[in-house]
Order: C-alpha cells, then structure tokens, then sequence
C-alpha cells in the first residue's frame, strides 16, 4: 500500500507524473508498451479501492483514451523495465509498479473474459453446436421396438453405403418423425440410427430454439443445419418437436413465434435429399405439428415407437438385469407380465428401485422379493407401515381380500391369482394383484364379465362373514370399476343382450 488516500491533490499529482512516465508524441516510446498501456484511472482505480485520478493528469493527456487499451502480445518485460530505468525512478516505486500494473492487468483481462463468456452464453448470440460421436450405441442397445428398428434399418443402409439406393434412383428421406408415448426410446432409437452408420449426430431440444429475443429461433435453427451440412453426412435429432414445429396461428401476444417454424421449414427444403444429412424428429403429440412440417418432401417417414409388449418388456428388463447383480431365481417374464403398459424408462426405474431396496437392506444381489417389491410401489404407492389399523379392520380386510382371490381363483376366464395383501399402500388398505398370461389385445363378454365379478367378490365376503349390516365402504373402487365395466360394455362395445 502506497499510502495515496492521505495525499493533498498536488502530491498526489506529483507523485503519479514520477512513477507514471507521461506519454506524448516527441516520446520514442516501444510501441508494444503502448499498446499494453492501461490508463491510469483504470490501474489505480482497481489498485487503491476507487481513487480517482485528476482528469488533467499527464498520463491521460494525449494518446489513451478512456479504460484502458489491451494489447494481445504478452508484456514486455525488458523494455518496461528499460523505460523505468531512463526516467530514474526508484527502484522500490518501479516494483510498486510493476506489482500494482500486472495486477490491474490482470483483473483486466479475467473481466474481460468473464465479459466474453457472459455474452456468449447469453441468448442474443448462437450456440455452439457441437457433434456427438456414437460409435458405442447400436440397435443392440434398443429393445422391445422392433419393427421400428428394421424401419430406421433402412436410413442406416443409405448412410453407410449411399450409392447402392442412388444407382436406382432412389432418393434418401429428408426427414423421420419418431411417434410415441414418452419413455418409449425415441431418443435412444435416434443415437442408434448414428451409431450404426458411424456418422456424426446433432442433438438440439425443440424448447432451445425460442427464447425472449426475436430472431434467436431461426438463428440458431440457421447454425445448426450450416454446422450438419458442413459435416454431412449426419444426423440431427430434434426432441419434443411439437414445441417448435407447432401448428402455427395468429396471435397479437406472440406475432414473431412462426419465425422459427418458418425457419425450420426452409431449411428442410434448403438442402438436396441425398446430400447426408437425416432429421429425425421426435414427438408425443403429432396431432399438434404444423401440416406444412410433417408433408411428403420434409418428414416423409412418420415410425410409431409404441408401449412394448409383454415379450418387449422381458427384452428391456432382461438388459437392466445385466447391468446389476441379481439371483438366478429371477424370472423377468413374471415381471414383465405385472406390468402391463409400463415404457422403456418405467422398466429401467423398476429396476433400479430393486436394486436400491437391495442396498437398504443390506443385501449382495437383487431377488425376485426386491422386484415385486418395486413393482407395486410403482404401482400401487409406497408402504404406510407407520398406520396404525385395529385388528379389526383387519380383519375385514383380510376376508374382503379372500373374497377377490377367492372369486378370480374359481372364476372361468378370470386372470390367474399373482398375490394378495393387507399392506396398507396409498389409499387401499389390501390388494389382490392378478397376473395376465399375456398382453389382452381384444376381450371377450365372458373376460369381462368374470372381472366385473372378481370386483364383486370383496363385498361378496363381507356380507357372508359379518350380514348385511356390517358391510363397509371398502368396496367403493370395486363398484366403481365393475360399473366402468358395465358401462363399455353397453355403450361402446355393444355387448348387452337389448
């Protein structure tokens, strides 16, 4: 510390013109210590807590503006300290300098890089788009969409050996739309398509492309196929691209959201259909894509990734079984019959609960206990060990739990018994799960009809073991279900005898 905050103004101005050399015109002064110069109130400013120096100052009086000047060579030591040395200043205000110079120019310079950073990650800039290599993802990989995978089959063989369709005449698709429910491996599907053909993929979420800027959607639409063509060929995947390919509409609150679509679509016909590159798009709502997008020309191939089945589901728990340690007693099929409508992603999850309730419990591998464990806490909710039921009430349970198993048991067409519980989940105080033996794709009067009774079977119970006045209100869902049942059958399914 110089002690500069308990100078009069003259010292001050004294003190700055012997250790500042004042720079003008007649001076012979090495042009790279000019432009490495910072100005005076710029060094002291950052240097001494904001003491400003005098605007007449001779340091400012010619050559350097306001701020300071950068220059991109690094400091030049031997001249710096050359230029000290002819203006006989001490040696211990040369080291003050130096010391209080290369600190304010570094402060400088991280400023200005934060400056930079802050400016280019901001939305009035585009973002760089970099390409991901997938050489480690394959079809191998996706399991339970098959007959989607022998359609995307076809854009990898074009990708990896273009000339064989070309000699034909045959012209590759602009683009690929991927239509499902969510979790169901649109994304992975895309990955594999690169993957396979060893190309490079683009990944760009519909969402990125809008911000609260005008224009920044078609512009970073505009780098993102001027960065794919420059490296064609490749792959650009865009996900949920409901929510920039949205059916267009006039709005007075957004009178610029068509910009992007507009874009987007220009784009798409900006290129040749064989110059490599594939736009795979991805989406849980195609009703909701504007018709100008999904016509021939711009994505010509709608492929529908739907739910698996009963078989694609023991595929997808068969490959998560191999990525942890489980017992040979495990039978995926089981499973896979328990959980009829769950995705790709449903599956992955049930998996790894099973394998974090194995940990809690302290256990070295994952058993057929963990997995059904992890079933119905999915489906069913978590165990309400903490409620506290009179035995009682449990007892009700129990025999109002009998009553469904008993039924479903003796019941022709009725699902087989998987297992029954008086474990309080959620909001049901027992549970009688059945176990399709396959995925029911259609139903018969007589399948429906038995479920409507398996429905009935708890209140059944009740009033077999405690009359008529002591029935309980523990059948509502029951009914409810049996009367949904009833209702299709009449109404929808034509099922009714009048």
């Amino acid at each position: 510390d110089l002690g500069l905050s308990d100078l009069r103004p003259n010292q001050y101005k004294e003190l700055m013109n012997r250790l500042l050399p004042g720079y003008y015109p007649d001076n012979k002064v090495s042009s790279r210590w000019h432009t490495s110069y910072v100005s005076a109130e710029s060094f002291f400013e950052n240097k001494h807590d904001g003491i400003l120096i005098p605007s007449n100052t001779s340091v400012l009086s010619s050559g350097v503006g306001q701020g300071f000047i950068l220059r991109k060579r690094r400091i030049d030591v031997e001249n710096l300290d050359t230029l000290m040395k002819t203006k006989n200043i001490p040696e211990a205000h040369q080291e003050a300098f130096k010391t209080g110079f290369a600190e304010g120019f570094l402060k400088a310079q991280v400023f200005l890089q934060k400056t930079l950073v802050r400016f280019r990650t901001s939305s009035i800039f585009d973002a760089a788009v970099d390409p991901i290599q997938l050489k480690n993802v394959t079809f191998e990989h996706v399991k339970g969409v098959e007959e989607a995978k022998q359609e995307l089959q076809e854009v990898v063989e074009f990708l990896k050996n273009p000339h064989k369709f070309t000699v034909l005449g045959g012209k590759l698709p602009k683009g690929i739309l991927l239509v499902g429910p969510p979790g169901t491996g649109k994304t992975l599907l895309a990955r594999a398509v690169a993957g396979e053909a060893d190309v490079p993929f683009y990944y760009a979420s519909g969402s990125e492309f809008d911000e609260m800027f005008v224009g920044v959607g078609a512009s970073r639409i505009r780098s993102l196929f001027r960065e794919a063509k420059a490296n064609a060929p490749c792959v650009i995947f865009i996900d949920e691209l409901d929510s920039v390919g949205g059916k267009r509409i006039e709005s007075p609150m957004h009178p610029y959201s068509r910009q992007t679509i507009n874009q987007l679509l220009a784009e798409m016909d900006g290129f040749k259909p064989n110059e490599g590159v594939v736009i795979i798009g991805a989406t849980n709502f195609p009703e909701a894509l504007d018709n100008a997008l999904i016509r021939p020309g711009r994505f010509d191939m709608q492929v529908t990734v739907p739910k698996p089945d009963v078989r694609g589901r023991t595929e997808i728990l068969k490959w998560y079984l191999n990525k942890i340690k489980y017992d040979q007693s495990v039978d995926p099929e089981i499973i896979a019959r328990g959980t009829v409508g769950f995705s790709g992603a449903e599956l992955e999850n049930l998996v790894n609960q099973a394998a974090l309730k194995a940990a809690v419990d302290g256990k070295d591998m994952v058993t057929m206990k963990e997995l059904e464990f992890s079933k119905d806490k999915i489906l069913m909710g978590p165990e309400r060990r903490s409620v506290e039921i009179d035995e009682k009430n449990k007892t009700i349970t129990a025999y109002h739990e009998s009553g469904h198993a008993i039924i479903a048991y003796y019941t022709k067409d009725a699902m087989p018994i998987n297992k029954a519980t008086i474990m309080t989940r959620g909001t049901t105080l027992g549970h009688v799960s059945l176990l399709p033996e396959n995925d029911r794709w259609s139903e018969t009067r007589s399948q429906l009809l038995a479920q409507m009774d398996v429905c009935m079977g708890g209140r059944a119970a009740e009033e077999l073991i405690f009359g008529s006045d002591h029935i309980t209100t523990g059948a509502s869902s029951d009914f409810d279900n049996a009367t949904k049942i009833a209702k299709l059958m009449v109404t929808r399914f034509g099922m009714s005898e009048k």
